[in-house]
């Protein structure tokens, strides 16, 4: 994998790049789409290719892991062959499902136990076997495993993780360099800094990190419900120790307005369920606000979803019509705001990239984040 910074923002932090990977160029700043157990929920992978385009998507470890299971994987040649996607995607390690299985899990030194949430048996996840089945998966990057802590998170607790965290970390790099690729393309892997809320231990985990000379990093342990300002203030006490010549990756973040106010601390990937999700549930994002389409106002406005027409359900539905189909449950109404979503997603990443490369994109992010904080 090669990254190459091509431009700095001269009022922020944001910065324009590329990453190369033997699955094409990835432009950032980028947000990858959710595609948990092998799909982005509702789409067909020829709406995600041609509509939404975006450079890489995100597949989940553990889910994959669970269903179909590493052997089905293989036997197709990797997750590309199996969904049907000639671009790149990125893997987690599995700890964050790990972390949100709170009730079904035991974390010890040497891995994880926890019971699948599907028939109850039990599993365990080191930081070996994790590299093993990541490199089944057939990533482009994947990433170390980890344990994300929850928030409010005791310092000691904190502590004790992060340090836990960088072991794994160590056991990934040492098993990673035993076990040949599959399937004749390079994997990327990038460490995860930790420390909860915790400046200092902010600090001690992105030097640790940083100290590790992977070709990417990566920030976990945020928009775990901690507030806004306080993942802001995190996430800059990081980029501030993370080499500069490598993508930095936000995991899990988050609402368009955090992914501006992130892009403007230095970070340059991101990934959420937050427009998938959201969308199912009838709220919209778009360049002027949220729209909840199940909401009454709706039912007579005939007018497109967006008259911005990112993507091409934008214009060729109404918003009475969209809410209509919430409102009988039928599942194309979904789909639809799936779409929308996704597609608004990636086209304000892309703006940001052509504000940072103008060198005005400080002026812009304030202008956006102003205009999209509204419930329409």
């Amino acid at each position: 994998m090669q990254f190459d910074l091509l431009s700095k923002d001269p009022q922020s932090k944001a910065r324009a790049g590329k990453i190369t990977t033997d699955h094409g160029v990835i432009e950032t700043p980028i947000f990858m789409p959710v595609g948990t157990v092998a799909t982005v929920k509702g789409v067909h992978q020829r709406e995600l290719k041609n509509d939404i385009n975006p450079d890489i998507i995100l597949g989940n470890t553990y889910h994959l892991y669970l269903r179909p299971q590493t052997p089905i994987l293989e036997k197709a040649g990797g997750l590309h062959k199996f969904m049907n996607w000639d671009r790149n995607i990125l893997t987690d390690s599995g700890g964050y499902q790990v972390y949100s299985l709170s009730a079904n899990r035991k974390i010890k030194e040497e891995g994880v136990k926890f019971k699948s949430h599907i028939d109850g048996s039990y599993h365990v996840f080191t930081p070996e076997n994790v590299m093993e089945i990541q490199r089944t998966i057939g990533a482009d990057i994947i990433m170390a495993f980890d344990e994300c802590t929850p928030y409010p998170c005791d310092y000691h607790y904190a502590k004790r993780s992060m340090h836990m965290t960088h072991r794994w970390l160590d056991r990934c790099m040492q098993h990673l360099e035993k076990i040949p690729v599959k399937y004749g393309y390079d994997q990327a892997f990038f460490p995860i800094v930790q420390g909860s809320t915790y400046k200092d231990l902010r600090i001690q985990s992105a030097e640790y990190i940083a100290n590790a000379g992977a070709v990417g990093n990566a920030i976990g342990g945020l928009s775990v419900g901690e507030p806004a300002e306080e993942m802001y203030a995190m996430t800059e006490v990081v980029t501030d120790i993370l080499p500069e010549d490598k993508p930095r990756y936000l995991m899990g973040v988050g609402t368009p307005i955090n992914i501006l106010e992130n892009i403007a601390l230095g970070v340059d990937m991101f990934d959420c369920v937050m427009p998938t999700r959201n969308g199912r549930n009838g709220m919209l994002f778009t360049a002027h606000g949220t729209i909840n389409i199940k909401n009454k106002k709706w039912e007579d406005d005939f007018s497109p979803i967006d008259e911005m027409g990112i993507t091409y359900v934008d214009t060729e539905y109404s918003k009475a019509y969209l809410r209509h189909l919430f409102s009988v449950n039928e599942m194309l109404g979904r789909q639809i705001a799936t779409i929308h979503n996704l597609g608004f997603y990636l086209w304000l990443v892309r703006e940001a990239r052509k504000h940072i490369l103008a060198g005005d994109f400080y002026t812009w992010k304030n202008m956006m984040v102003k205009q999209m904080d509204k419930r329409l």
